[in-house]
């Protein structure tokens, strides 16, 4: 058995570069929610030095609220300001050399689009656009998987390591107590019940105490007899 361990960087935090030593994926913010030119190159290199697997994280274009305000933006223009965000880094990850695998939507955008089916064709159809061998990083059953299925998009099922989730399986609103785990040995826990359920598993790079719980995690996995490596590698 195997699975991908994946985290949310180009964040603007300073642990980027240790989870890229753990970690068998990235996801790299591109300008939303946050991230520029000079954040995404960064990120680029040193994850292309580690040999992890590079996806863009595009979001509502929302930095102020970093990208956690629900329907932040709507139709055409989202369409295109995911694209444009999609872009920015495909042309980095082009002059470097570097392949972009994956996309995952971000926050609030993940969230609405898990539920919302015109929302996730309207993020499917972003990446068909932009990227159209590039798979689409979400909940399983989601709205997001049925999308990426009816527009030929490969789907990566995902589970959070560090999120509760409600009883429908959807992820606990950050707002809600407990929403986000900080306890080494919940986090743990929740790694290795997910495996066989899903094909990567995250870890948030703004979570406390990230970097220590991902080298957990990848030690626990190893222990039980997971092997990692990316989705396709």
């Amino acid at each position: 058995m195997s699975v991908d361990l994946n985290a949310d960087l180009g964040e603007g935090e300073s642990s980027d570069v240790e989870l890229l030593e753990i970690v068998t994926s990235c996801n790299i913010a591109c300008g939303g929610h946050a991230g520029d030119a000079s954040s995404m190159r960064f990120t680029v290199a040193a994850a292309l030095k580690q040999q992890v697997a590079i996806g863009a994280h595009p979001s509502y274009p929302d930095r102020g609220g970093f990208g956690r305000r629900s329907g932040f933006m709507v139709g055409e223009a989202l369409q295109l300001s995911l694209q444009k965000q999609i872009d920015s880094l495909l042309e980095i990850t082009a002059g470097s050399g570097a392949v972009l695998q994956h996309v995952k939507p971000h926050g609030a955008l993940y969230n609405d689009a898990a539920r919302d089916a015109g929302l996730a064709a309207l993020v499917a159809t972003a990446i068909a656009n932009s990227v159209p061998g590039a798979a689409l990083v979400g909940l399983p059953g989601s709205e997001l998987q049925r999308a990426a299925v009816e527009r030929g998009l490969r789907f990566i099922a995902e589970g959070f390591i560090d999120r509760a989730y409600t009883a429908d399986g959807q992820l606990l609103p950050r707002s809600e107590p407990g929403a986000v785990h900080e306890q080494l040995d919940v986090i743990i826990k929740q790694a290795l019940e997910l495996v066989g359920t899903v094909d990567t598993l995250c870890i948030h790079g703004d979570t406390t105490g990230a970097v220590q719980a991902a080298a957990a995690v990848r030690r626990a996995l190893r222990n039980s007899g997971v092997e990692l490596h990316a989705v396709g590698g």
